[in-house]
């Protein structure tokens, strides 16, 4: 992973602990590929995508979770629900953007329930 990537994840992090989210795994890999981090809030397992831009010339991040990345996520999610025994669980995905231009503030938005399991 790039410097950048893991500088927006790290804050996506303490940003979603912070917002009271149990973080249960950061990085996780899996047969199909990696989750940047899996949490809890509340009830819910919550899969979580970070997306880091250092500019907006190709978009706000949050843009590049296009419908092929979301069907992987969605085969991810699955596979570690079933691999936790979790299969029946509440889950959701969110999308945690972050914008940090000229090494200013970064700017972070997340995107509660940013998509439903697609196949």
């Amino acid at each position: 992973m790039n410097r950048l990537g893991q500088e927006g994840e790290d804050l996506a992090v303490t940003y979603l602990e912070r917002a009271g989210y149990s973080i249960l795994g950061r990085n996780v890999r899996l047969s199909g590929g990696e989750l940047d981090a899996v949490a809890r809030d509340g009830e819910v397992v919550v899969f979580v995508e970070v997306k880091t831009r250092s500019g907006s010339r190709f978009g706000p991040p949050q843009e590049a979770v296009d419908l092929a990345k979301q069907r992987r996520l969605t085969r991810l999610a699955q596979e570690w629900l079933q691999v936790h025994g979790l299969s029946e669980s509440r889950a959701r995905f969110d999308v945690v953007s972050i914008m940090i231009e000229n090494r200013g503030k970064p700017l972070l938005r997340i995107f509660k329930n940013a998509f439903e399991a697609v196949s």
